[in-house]
């Protein structure tokens, strides 16, 4: 229901204005031309608003795409990229219908902040060659592409271009924190095609590139190609699902009342990767920088981003020519403005100094992002966040020996319990007995010296898997071959099919050494002890030993 029809409206406004600029660099830096950026916009866009799960977002081509699709490009050329689309749009539609949406939220945060630093770099280096006036040369590795337009602008410096590259990367970056609603960036975008065009400068323009697309069609999808092609579909699906559930959190965050719908956010998206490359769009995401803009502008409903695509299609088909006239040093101050205001510093600094761990995987994701790729990068940072949560985890479990007379009733003279203490000894286990863990777990355990019955109590044992299990069980077994004497209690429900399973507790429960309670096992362990002489028996009739 739109309750605030000219609101959502003129929030569409706003963000078209804000996002021309941003498709026309995004679809000229991936290869496929301006025109594939703003089919980009306008298909992908209005699918995902109607279909998807958040009404305040707003889709399209990204930085972070388009850092993905660029070896996609070179080593598959445009219908490689047009067939990726496809596939994944199939993909994220399977997702969706796999419920996968709510998954996406495990990726820790500094792996979000360290890829979005990689992507950073990756995009303002993409921008050198335009930047500086000098034809982008041939490779898929942006630092090389890079350093190899450095040294063509070197040998023959013209500085026009990178004087206009300037002009309005600093308009952008100053005007934004002067005034954060005025859109800087078609502005500055506007007055530097209009200097242009009345001084006559020799740069080079959008309508000096290449022809784009032919009209699109299916019959420019890659079928040939599929098997080669997989592997990037994926990649693909996985960075638009990741970027479009971030940028609806974010949205989320930024609203009062509002909150969106992971699996048929995954649906829309799919559904716009699947038709956009139809058009000769390339695949697209949610974008947290338009979809900020959005909310900042008052939108309330998915009209919204359904204006910013109808206007963009407007423009599409109405000023083409005035498009074609738009230097291509402007378009790269803009991304390269946009670069830079994508890392936000504060956020950097504090995970920085959260944990060690932390700083470890940011900067590891953001230096494997530029060296590698996207998709390597986060599976490498995930890898590395993983081990050291379960790191984390295993320092967490411990071993700890604990007094026998708070678990007893009644009163115990120094005598006795000193008694006791030389020959029981009870340890309580805490935390996760698992994989990682397991073997410190061992090495602790197996030390135990100079007693004749050892308890176990697994009351506060959270998680046991295998590993665990067989550990416990190979530790009960060394001690048992010491000649002592091993109790458990407390095994929680949940904990007794892995025990029983693997056959770690089997023989214990047989000769009755397995209790619900602390004091029942330690009952037990001094009757045993005094049937074998081991404590002394009290007066009165000489206990039956234990079955």
């Amino acid at each position: 229901m739109v309750r605030r029809p000219r609101r959502d409206l003129l929030a569409g406004l706003t963000v078209a204005i804000v996002a021309l600029p941003l498709a026309l660099g995004f679809g000229i830096s991936s290869g496929l031309g301006a025109e594939a950026g703003l089919a980009t916009a306008v298909v992908a866009g209005a699918l995902a608003a109607l279909f998807g799960g958040s009404s305040l977002q707003v889709s399209g081509p990204t930085g972070a795409m388009t850092v993905v699709l660029v070896p996609i490009m070179h080593a598959h050329g445009a219908s490689g990229v047009l067939t990726v689309g496809v596939l994944a749009g199939l993909l994220l539609i399977a997702l969706a219908l796999g419920h996968a949406g709510k998954y996406m939220a495990l990726v820790p945060a500094p792996v979000v902040e360290g890829f979005t630093i990689g992507i950073a770099c990756v995009i303002g280096l993409q921008q050198i060659p335009a930047a500086l006036g000098v034809p982008t040369p041939d490779g898929d590795k942006v630092i090389g592409v890079a350093w190899r337009a450095m040294q063509d602008f070197l040998a023959s410096p013209r500085w026009w271009a990178p004087a206009i590259t300037l002009v309005v990367a600093v308009a952008m970056l100053l005007g934004a924190r002067w005034r954060p609603t005025v859109p800087f960036s078609l502005l500055a975008v506007a007055a530097a095609t209009l200097a242009v065009e009345l001084a006559g400068l020799p740069v080079a323009r959008i309508g000096d590139l290449p022809a784009g697309l032919p009209a699109p069609s299916v019959a420019f999808l890659d079928v040939s190609a599929l098997g080669s092609l997989i592997a990037p579909a994926i990649a693909v699906a996985a960075l638009a699902a990741l970027e479009s559930l971030l940028s609806a959190a974010v949205a989320d965050g930024m609203s009062v009342n509002h909150r969106h719908n992971p699996d048929r956010e995954l649906f829309g998206q799919g559904l716009a990767n699947l038709v956009a490359p139809l058009f000769g769009g390339v695949p697209a995401t949610g974008a947290i920088a338009r979809t900020a803009v959005n909310v900042r502008s008052g939108a309330s409903s998915r009209l919204a981003a359904l204006a910013h695509a109808g206007i963009l299609a407007v423009i599409v088909f109405t000023a083409a020519g005035v498009v074609a006239r738009i230097p291509l040093a402007a378009l790269a101050g803009v991304l390269l403005a946009t670069s830079v205001r994508m890392v936000e510093v504060g956020s950097v600094k504090a995970m920085m100094r959260s944990t060690r761990g932390d700083a470890v995987v940011l900067v590891l994701t953001a230096i494997a992002t530029l060296a590698l790729d996207l998709v390597q990068a986060v599976i490498l940072g995930l890898i590395v966040a993983g081990a050291l949560a379960l790191r984390a985890v295993a320092r967490n479990v411990r071993l700890d020996e604990m007094p026998l007379t708070h678990d007893l009733p009644g009163d115990h003279n120094r005598q006795e319990h000193d008694l006791l203490a030389e020959h029981i000894v009870a340890y309580r286990l805490d935390g996760p007995l698992f994989f990682a863990a397991a073997h410190r777990f061992l090495l602790e355990l197996s030390e135990v010296a100079a007693v004749s019955a050892v308890i176990l109590r697994m009351s506060r044992v959270t998680t046991i898997d295998a590993s665990g299990a067989l550990v416990l069980g190979d530790a009960i077994e060394r001690l048992q071959r010491r000649g002592i004497t091993v109790y458990v209690s407390g095994i929680r429900d949940g904990h007794h099919q892995p025990l029983h399973a693997l056959g770690v507790i089997a023989h214990l429960d047989q000769a009755g050494r397995v209790f619900a309670t602390t004091p029942e096992a330690i009952a037990a362990a001094r009757d045993q002890l005094r049937h074998a002489g081991i404590l002394p028996v009290p007066a009165g009739p000489r206990p039956a030993a234990p079955r």
